[in-house]
């Protein structure tokens, strides 16, 4: 049945990579796994017993080292060194034993990571292999010097079981030291089993799982009954894939040259500069802005009033602003806008004026528009079309001085903007 089993086994992890051997190739790199495992023996002693079986349970350690072909089958080495053992504990028997092993083996495994869909966060396994392993036998059969004596009511005397001892004999317990030698051998073994990978990133995978392992012998537990003795394995394990870091779009980048680009020239390195931009020429201070010696908000370089009173009002150009002429201007402002329509007295905001743009485009959509000459000006981004926000711009130019209307010519420029 046993022997059925593990050629069952076989059959599917072999044919699972012959499925998929037609598949692109997947190129994979050795990987390293380190483990422990917890390990029941199930022979001919420890059967007998009326306590919990688990406590026979001994632990041991495993590395194995592992290379994969293509999506499905890996193909691994591993040597595991570990204890077994097994006691009984009724009125029949008394035996016990500690196996101390260490196991050599041979494994053909198949991953489903790749089948399930790519990257997956768990997957499952499968594997099937052949060892070899090598086994000391103890057993613990005294206290010290002291022959273990089982008697009739369960307990362990010094001496054995008779009626004229009963009065002399001393109860001893066990010290479980399993100091006495019982054979040195070896034998083959065929572990099978399962389990799951938990995938860490790219190169760290976790996994815990359970195998079965038979062995072509049945002296482990040094008792001959027939048959052959095994053990179940139940393993944790975290194992490493040595894969080259796959190359990104960042590697070659320059961050050192990143961090000093200087794209206006001006000395500053863009990460340190205030005023990017700034024209190839200009003199800068310490944080790449454009000197400006009469502190009135506009650089030397662009100041055609380069030593204007403090706190002087100037005008874009950093031309001190003529305040009575600004006065003027208001002036012949408030006199003459009665002429504009009620309407736009009414509501002269820049809301209104975009209302009108956007109805008056709605409307003109697809003709030409021929702005005058003596309002091309107006046009600042000379799109063809006086928008409200250049209508702001230009009277904003009028009371600043720094353009050629006047009021006169302000209202056509309005009259222009409704009809266009």
């Amino acid at each position: 049945m046993i022997k059925n089993t593990l050629l069952f086994l076989f059959f599917i992890v072999f044919n699972a990579g012959v499925i998929h051997a037609q598949d692109e190739p997947v190129k994979h790199s050795p990987s390293l796994t380190i483990g422990i495992s917890a390990m029941k023996f199930n022979g001919d002693v420890g059967t007998q017993t009326d306590v919990n079986p688990l406590l026979d349970t001994r632990f041991g350690y495993y590395l194995a080292a592992e290379q994969r072909f293509g999506k499905i089958l890996g193909l691994s080495l591993g040597a595991m060194y570990g204890k077994l053992a097994g006691t009984d504990n009724a009125p029949a028997s008394h035996l016990n034993f500690q196996s101390t092993i260490m196991q050599g083996e041979l494994m053909l495994t198949a991953n489903f990571d790749k089948v399930i869909k790519n990257d997956p966060a768990v997957s499952p396994f499968i594997n099937i292999g052949l060892g070899y392993m090598l086994f000391t036998t103890n057993s613990d059969l005294k206290n010290g010097n002291v022959d273990y004596n089982y008697w009739n009511d369960g307990s362990i005397r010094n001496i054995p079981e008779t009626a004229a001892n009963a009065v002399w004999a001393q109860t001893i317990k066990r010290d479980y030291t399993y100091e006495t030698k019982l054979l040195a051998k070896s034998c083959i073994v065929l572990p099978a089993g399962g389990g799951l990978n938990f995938h860490i990133g790219t190169k760290w995978t976790a996994s815990i799982g359970v195998n079965y392992v038979y062995a072509l012998s049945d002296a482990i537990d040094n008792k001959i009954n027939g048959g052959s003795d095994s053990y179940v394995q139940a393993n944790v394990g975290i194992q490493y894939e040595f894969k080259k870091r796959i190359k990104t779009a960042s590697d070659d980048v320059d961050f050192n040259l990143v961090d000093n680009i200087d794209t206006d020239g001006d000395g500053v390195p863009d990460n340190h500069d205030n005023c990017l931009g700034t024209p190839k020429g200009v003199l800068v201070d310490s944080h790449g802005c454009p000197f400006d010696m009469d502190e009135d908000g506009v650089p030397d370089y662009q100041d055609k009033e380069p030593k204007s009173k403090k706190g002087a009002k100037v005008d874009g150009l950093g031309i001190t602003i003529n305040e009575d002429e600004m006065a003027r201007h208001q002036l012949e402002w408030d006199s003459l806008a009665a002429v504009r329509s009620g309407t736009f007295n009414e509501a002269p905001s820049l809301d209104y004026l975009k209302e009108v743009e956007t109805k008056g485009k709605e409307i003109n959509k697809g003709k030409e528009n021929k702005i005058p000459a003596e309002f091309k000006s107006a046009d600042i981004n000379n799109d063809g079309y006086i928008s409200a926000d250049e209508i702001t711009k230009t009277i904003d130019g009028f009371f600043e001085g720094t353009n050629d209307y006047t009021v006169e010519k302000i209202n056509q420029l309005i009259d222009f903007f409704f009809e266009q």
